[in-house]
This record gives structure tokens, C-alpha cells and sequence, in this order.
């Protein structure tokens, strides 16, 4: 499997503020993205893969709307994790 417990807990402790913070939204995004990133790998593979392709919508909203809110409460945590994942905005 591409996403382990361990790999889950390095992303919430690299972009959270610990390795149990999994409910932050810098933590969330990093994690979508992650998991965006893999999937658009699988997609470049298997085009017609119609499934993969609607669970990478999904999660590209998700996403969106992770960083539409963090961009209405706080413009500098916004700022900080669209440039240290290198998204753009």
C-alpha cells in the first residue's frame, strides 16, 4: 500500500503541529496532496481508469475548499502551505 501509518504520521509531523495532529487543515492538505500526487500518477498509467478519476476529483475539491477556509481565517498559514508544498495559486 502506498500510505502507511507511518507514512501519515511524517506528513502530520512535518506540515502539523505534531505527529497525532491529523485534524489541523495545514496537516489535511498535505495529506490530500499526497495522496493527489499519487493518484495522478496512476491516471497517467491507466487512462481510462474512470474510478481512480472520480476519486481524484473528489479529492482535489476537498482540497479547494481545505484551502478556501484556511485563506478566510488566516491569509499567513495560507501563504505558508500553498509555498512549502509548491501549489498554485
Amino acid at each position: 500500500m502506498y500510505l502507511t501509518r507511518e507514512k501519515k504520521q511524517e506528513i502530520y509531523a512535518e506540515y502539523g503541529k505534531n505527529a497525532q495532529d491529523t485534524g489541523s487543515a495545514e496537516a489535511q492538505i498535505a495529506l490530500f496532496t499526497y495522496r493527489i500526487q499519487h493518484l495522478t500518477e496512476l491516471m497517467k498509467k491507466n487512462k481510462k481508469d474512470q474510478v481512480s478519476e472520480r476519486a481524484l476529483v473528489g479529492l482535489v475539491g476537498k482540497r479547494r475548499r481545505l484551502l478556501d477556509y484556511l485563506k478566510d481565517t488566516d491569509i499567513e498559514r495560507y501563504r505558508a502551505i500553498i509555498k512549502k508544498l509548491n501549489l498554485r495559486k
